[in-house]
């Protein structure tokens, strides 16, 4: 029977969040401590000892807020009620809770308890509130002057600014805090909070043992994908093993704790701060599966860790998030992009006409490794963003040597991962404009280049050259040496052979109109 009441807003929003849908045996099936991490880390410059440093050596009070992340804690807890009015109270939860995300549902009688009021109780006592405790009561203090120590008894009237403010028989006296021993009268304990805590005041109607259930958002912690491809000797195949890195300084240990984590963009109203901006591994239990089990959830993708697991406060810690795929058909891909990086050109909504613009040349030829991720190719895994490290076998002593570094955005299965990983010693590109005309009354430019490629390898070598047209939207290659492959409405590739140390020329011509 549900009783019927007159709500305040606030009372309103939680009763709405008290009575979501559930049932005492979905309960049970999670029983305990569930944490679910989404993440909004960019791998590249996202650097966990970063935030670690800060907390520890206490720089920002708010460091918790930019961890580019968030946790949804969930807990199921056995606690005795009597019947009539409680006070509910739980210390063990994080320092950086989100108080409007906090909801509690009774699993054992849910219509029968209801949540009259909700606090979160933060202030944590540290030596200034405890020692603001004390204005108004009478205190001394050790002072020690020319070799003798006396003490100054007196009534505090202030703290700040590292001094005592002291009414005294004698006048004032302000003394530093660190002048010498205190000697503080005992302090009730009520009002002192040592530790982060909720309190719900609640009516049951039934005594006893009840199943609560609550749900929170804390900021402070967050995961990323950190992955590691082993190339074989002669770049045909490699390993690729996948680790999520968990960071948590939310202010608390999850204990034995269920771990999901989300991939994906999940949408979140973010405040406006105006200056924030925003291994070894685990190891296989007998008879448990490694790694994260996932699977599609909403429109993002769920990696739920079939067994429990330590979330230590102020710590990072990684856990493999999918068992290695072996033998991965990989390609290594040369592309030669002959404009300047710095040269300044870019697509314009008007024609490009200055005859000097994209003349500079790339003498560097790119390294991809590029493979695809299919079930038939040994993967087939919807890949989180992250970084990806390549490592290379070298012949000689059968070790892996490091080779280079890139990100990955998410990736569905059955998508192609291209992986930049540096630029070719051996292999040198020359870009050069080899003609120009421009004819203003019919609208015309027409522009020719002969593009270089020279191999100073012992080893045949295939390179893609990527060309951008990006003088105007409207184009045609009048001629060309080697056939070419339109990717979009303004770029081209040729793919060329060059023999061993040789060298492959190739010319084209582009006319533009408008």
């Amino acid at each position: 029977m549900v009783r019927k009441h007159q709500w305040t807003p606030n009372v309103i929003a939680a009763v709405i969040l008290l009575f979501s849908p559930c049932t005492v045996g979905a309960a049970a099936a999670g029983e305990g401590l569930a944490v679910t991490v989404y993440s909004t880390a960019d791998p590249g410059s996202f650097d966990p000892q970063r935030f670690i440093s800060q907390q520890r050596q206490g720089y920002n009070l708010n460091f918790a807020w930019q961890v580019p992340g968030f946790g949804v804690v969930k807990e199921v807890r056995t606690v005795n009620l009597k019947a009539g009015l409680n006070e509910l109270r739980f210390t063990d939860v994080a320092q950086f809770i989100d108080p409007t995300t906090v909801s509690f549902v009774d699993l054992t009688d849910p219509d029968g308890t209801e949540v009259l009021e909700q606090n979160f109780e933060f202030d944590l006592i540290n030596t200034q509130k405890l020692y603001e405790k004390y204005i108004d009561r009478e205190v001394g203090l050790e002072v020690t002057q020319d070799g003798e120590t006396t003490v100054v008894t007196g009534k505090v009237l202030a703290v700040s600014g590292g001094m005592f403010i002291l009414q005294t028989p004698q006048g004032l006296e302000f003394l530093p805090q660190g002048s010498g021993r205190i000697k503080l009268p005992p302090l009730p304990l009520e009002g002192l909070v040592t530790k982060p805590t909720l309190v719900w005041k609640l009516d049951a109607e039934q005594g006893g043992e009840h199943e609560i259930r609550t749900t929170y958002q804390t900021s402070g912690i967050t995961w990323r994908a950190d992955y590691n491809l082993m190339l074989n000797a002669d770049d045909t195949l490699a390993d690729l093993g996948a680790w999520v890195t968990v960071m948590n300084l939310s202010g608390r240990a999850y204990q034995n704790a269920r771990l999901k984590l989300i991939a994906g963009d999940v949408q979140r109203v973010q405040p406006e701060y105006g200056y924030f901006r925003s291994g070894g591994g685990a190891g296989r239990g007998a008879g448990r599966p490694p790694g994260f089990q996932e699977r599609a959830f909403f429109e993002y993708h769920l990696y739920t860790l079939p067994r429990r697991t330590d979330i230590l406060s102020n710590t990072t810690q990684q856990i493999t998030l999918f068992p290695t795929a072996r033998d991965v058909s990989v390609e290594k891909v040369l592309v030669y992009f002959g404009l300047s990086p710095g040269a300044g050109w870019r697509f314009s909504p008007n024609p490009q006409t200055d005859r000097n613009m994209g003349t500079q040349s790339n003498p560097k030829v790119d390294v991809y490794v590029r493979f695809h991720n299919e079930e038939d190719n040994n993967l087939g895994m919807p890949l989180p963003r992250g970084k990806v490290r390549v490592y290379k076998q070298d012949e000689a002593d059968e070790t892996f040597e490091f080779v280079g570094e890139d990100l990955i955005d998410h990736t569905p299965k059955n998508e192609t991962v291209l992986i930049r990983v540096g630029q070719a010693f051996d292999i040198v590109g020359e870009r050069t404009q080899t003609n120009f005309t421009i004819d203003t009354r019919a609208n015309l430019i027409t522009e020719s280049f002969k593009i270089q490629i020279r191999n100073h390898k012992e080893q045949h070598i295939k390179v893609i050259i990527k060309e951008n047209l990006y003088r105007w939207v409207n184009w045609q290659i009048t001629e060309a040496s080697d056939e070419h492959e339109k990717i979009d409405a303004r770029t081209i590739h040729f793919e060329v052979n060059v023999p061993p140390d040789g060298e492959k020329t190739l010319t084209y011509t582009v006319k533009y109109t408008w």
